[in-house]
């Protein structure tokens, strides 16, 4: 039975407690019944013997010379009418004055009489003339209260059984029925089984249940079931650390865990170009495709910002609900943003060096053509001009990682034709703070400008007790302040993350952000 399918089993089972089910009810059907049918012998038994005991015709009967001549008549008359197998009237001797079979009248009645003959009114349970009987005894009395004689009316046993098979007859078709279908409601609840376990036992579904649940929880991406109502019926190890979810999250509504904008599917159909309708995410990147049995199966890719987290979410509608997937791309953001650093400085050397490689022929064709002092005074002003470039920055700038930042930035921007100036009163030294997250801060909001106008200001300074940076331009600002918080781009590819990143890492170091226009204020605590 060991190798039987879990579906077999369970359609073993089952018919075995309908079995039993079934047979303990008509059993116990049956005993009831029985104890009814006796019961109702004795009341019909009592009823009639004790109508009998108290006719007045009983009385003058036995006051005249042969009672049994009108006794007996009188017996059966009642014994036909009421149902009854005999009407019994005797002395107080026990001899018979009437029975259903007339050979037995004159001789000593075969039961109890001791009780009646006290007065007393009793049934019992026994063999007479015809057979086990269930008999009531009533005395009759005379109208000074004493005993005259007694009457006894009853119902025999095979009577009563006879009766009782007609119920068994009527349970065994009942059980019948409910056994069938028992047993049909049984085979189709296996059948379903069936299907829906695969045919598997058991043990394999165990050793499915245990190679899931160790892959689940062994994976570091986050794996979640959102069902259609809103609740989290699933959510692995992994999407506990990076979302931070208590360990009862399982089975609570997502907006109560405050999840819902990121692990809920957008709608399918969205304007184009809008704003992502999540905060801290981007639009779907997925068009809508048909799914199976007309549901939508499109993945929804968006980019998320959590705590310090950079999370890739892809929320995959079903019939069930939603399956979402988390990946963790921040360290991978960090090394791409690194790498757009050094791909915008090494664009600015490859341009300085084309311009550096132009300068320098006009400098040998001056010197061919016998013109000396011109390519010397030409050769010298760039030179002049790079190095007044170099020493305002690194003069009001003395922290080496900002410093080296704006004279990349002051490249790239002179590259794209747009003048990037750091103010007069910029002064900055070396800074207690997280130079990674600074640099963070200052290039993404020099970018962002660059992008949107041709003239930059950088203002940095550090006061008593905050670092100020004020990065301004000429171009239309920005109309949503709440950006910083949602991730948002004007690029209108939906992967934007500059702001968002700006924002996350003032708050990681316990700065404001203040946006007036198209200039931004940033001040971060020392």
């Amino acid at each position: 039975m060991r190798d039987w399918s879990l579906a077999r089993q369970m359609l073993v089972l089952q018919l075995a407690v309908v079995v039993v089910t079934l047979a303990g009810a008509v059993t116990l059907t049956l005993v009831q019944t029985r104890d009814l049918l006796v019961e109702e012998a004795e009341g019909r038994a009592l009823a009639v013997a004790e109508s009998v005991a108290v006719a007045p015709d009983v009385l003058s009967a036995l006051a005249g010379p042969d009672p049994s001549a009108r006794l007996q008549p009188y017996a059966e008359r009642v014994r036909a009418a009421t149902g009854v197998d005999f009407v019994t009237i005797m002395d107080t001797a026990g001899r018979r004055y009437t029975h259903p079979n007339p050979s037995q009248i004159g001789h000593l009645f075969l039961g109890h009489i001791d009780r009646a003959l006290m007065g007393e009114t009793f049934t019992e349970t026994y063999t007479g003339t015809l057979g086990p009987s269930t008999r009531a005894v009533v005395p009759v009395k005379d109208p000074g209260g004493g005993v005259r004689a007694l009457v006894s009316a009853g119902i025999t046993v095979e009577r009563i059984d006879a009766r009782l098979r007609e119920q068994i007859a009527w349970a065994a078709l009942v059980g019948g029925v409910g056994l069938g279908v028992g047993a049909g409601g049984t085979w189709l609840v296996g059948a379903r089984l069936r299907r829906q376990t695969h045919g598997l036992g058991p043990v394999e579904l165990g050793h499915i249940h245990e190679h899931h649940d160790a892959i689940l929880h062994a994976v570091r991406e986050g794996l979640l079931l959102v069902a259609r109502d809103g609740t989290l019926t699933l959510c692995n190890d992994g999407a506990r650390t990076l979302l931070g979810l208590p360990s009862d999250a399982e089975g609570r509504d997502v907006r109560d865990l405050g999840i819902a904008d990121l692990v809920l599917p957008l709608p399918l159909e969205t304007p184009e170009p809008s704003p992502p309708a999540l905060s801290g995410g981007t639009a779907p990147t997925s068009p809508a495709a048909p799914g199976g049995e007309g549901e939508p199966t499109s993945v929804q890719e968006r980019v998320h910002l959590v705590g310090d987290r950079v999370l890739v979410v892809d929320v995959v509608p079903s019939r069930l609900g939603s399956v979402v997937t988390l990946r963790d791309r921040t360290e991978l953001q960090a090394l791409t943003g690194q790498l757009d650093a050094e791909r915008g400085f090494a664009d600015s050397l490859r341009a300085a060096a084309h311009e550096a490689a132009n300068r320098l022929h006009t400098v040998i064709t001056l010197v061919e053509l016998g013109r000396t002092e011109q390519a010397v005074a030409f050769g010298t002003a760039e030179l002049r001009a790079a190095q007044e470039l170099t020493d305002r920055v690194m003069g009001a700038v003395r922290e080496p990682v900002l410093a080296a930042l704006l004279l990349g930035k002051s490249a790239e921007a002179a590259e794209r034709g747009t003048e990037l100036v750091i103010t007069p009163d910029s002064e900055l030294d070396d800074l207690n703070l997280d130079s990674r997250r600074v640099v963070t801060i200052v290039g993404n909001l020099i970018d962002n400008a660059i992008e949107a106008a041709s003239r930059v200001e950088v203002h940095l300074r550090a006061d008593a007790d905050a670092f100020v940076i004020r990065v301004s331009d000429d171009g239309p600002g920005l109309s949503d302040p709440a950006a910083f918080g949602k991730g948002w781009t004007s690029k209108g590819d939906g992967r934007g993350l500059g702001l968002a990143l700006v924002g996350q890492a003032v708050r990681q170091l316990g700065g404001t952000i203040e946006v007036a226009g198209s200039a931004f204020t940033v001040r971060l605590p020392l």
